[in-house]
C-alpha cells in the first residue's frame, strides 16, 4: 500500500508544481484577464480535470503559486545572504537592500500585482487575498529584519524597516511601464545612507 502511494503523492506533488509555475508565468504574460485556468492547465501540461482536482477554483490556485512563490523567493534570498559571509554593517545593508529591490522587479512581484489588482473589483478574489498578503507581509518584514541583522528594540528600526519595503514596493511598480532603474538606483543610494544612520544608532 506504501509502495503504490508513494509515486502517487509524487506525481500530485509535481503536477501542483507545474500549476503553480505555470500560474505565476501566465499571469505576468497574459495578466489576470488572460490567465485563464485553461490557459494555465495548458501551459502546464496537465488537464482541466487534474487542475480542478487539486484547485477547483482560479482563485484557490493563483493564492496557492502567490504564497508558494514568495516562499521560494524567500529562500532565495535567504541562500544569497548566506553567501555574503563575514560582510557586516553599511556593507551588509547595501548588498541586503539591492537583494530585496530585486524581489520587488522580479516575476513573482509581478504576478502579485496583477492578483491585487484583480482583487480591487472582486470581493471573492479580494477576501482570500487579505490574509494571504498580511502572512507573506508579515513574513518579508522578518526576513528583512533578519538579513539586515536589525534590532527592532531600537526606536524608530522597525518603522525604517517597514519604510525600507514600502519603498521598494513603490519603486517596483513604477518600474513595470518603463525602465526606471536610474531613478531607482539614485533612490535607493540614498536611503542606504539613512537607513545606515537608523540602523546603527
Amino acid at each position: 500500500m506504501t509502495i503504490s502511494r508513494a509515486p502517487q503523492q509524487e506525481r500530485s506533488r509535481l503536477t501542483q508544481q507545474r500549476l503553480l509555475s505555470a500560474t505565476v508565468e501566465c499571469l505576468v504574460e497574459f495578466g489576470w484577464s488572460g490567465a485563464t485556468t485553461t490557459v494555465i492547465a495548458d501551459r502546464a501540461g496537465v488537464s482541466r480535470g487534474a487542475q480542478l482536482h487539486h484547485y477547483p477554483t482560479r482563485a484557490s490556485l493563483v493564492l496557492a503559486a502567490v504564497e508558494h512563490l514568495a516562499e521560494l523567493r524567500a529562500a532565495e534570498l535567504r541562500v544569497e545572504a548566506a553567501a555574503l559571509g563575514g560582510l557586516a554593517g553599511h556593507d551588509r545593508h547595501d548588498r541586503v537592500l539591492d537583494m530585496l529591490a530585486a524581489s520587488f522587479t522580479g516575476p513573482l512581484f509581478v504576478a502579485a500585482l496583477e492578483v491585487w489588482v484583480a482583487a480591487r473589483t472582486d470581493p471573492e478574489l479580494r477576501a482570500a487575498l487579505i490574509p494571504l498578503e498580511a502572512k507573506v507581509g508579515r513574513e518579508m518584514h522578518r526576513l528583512a529584519v533578519d538579513l539586515l541583522d536589525a534590532d527592532e528594540s531600537t526606536p524608530g528600526v522597525r518603522e525604517a524597516v517597514q519604510a525600507t519595503l514600502d519603498l521598494l514596493r513603490g519603486l517596483g511598480v513604477a518600474n513595470l511601464l518603463t525602465d526606471d532603474s536610474a531613478r531607482r538606483t539614485a533612490l535607493l543610494a540614498a536611503w542606504k545612507d539613512q537607513l545606515a544612520t537608523i540602523l546603527n544608532r
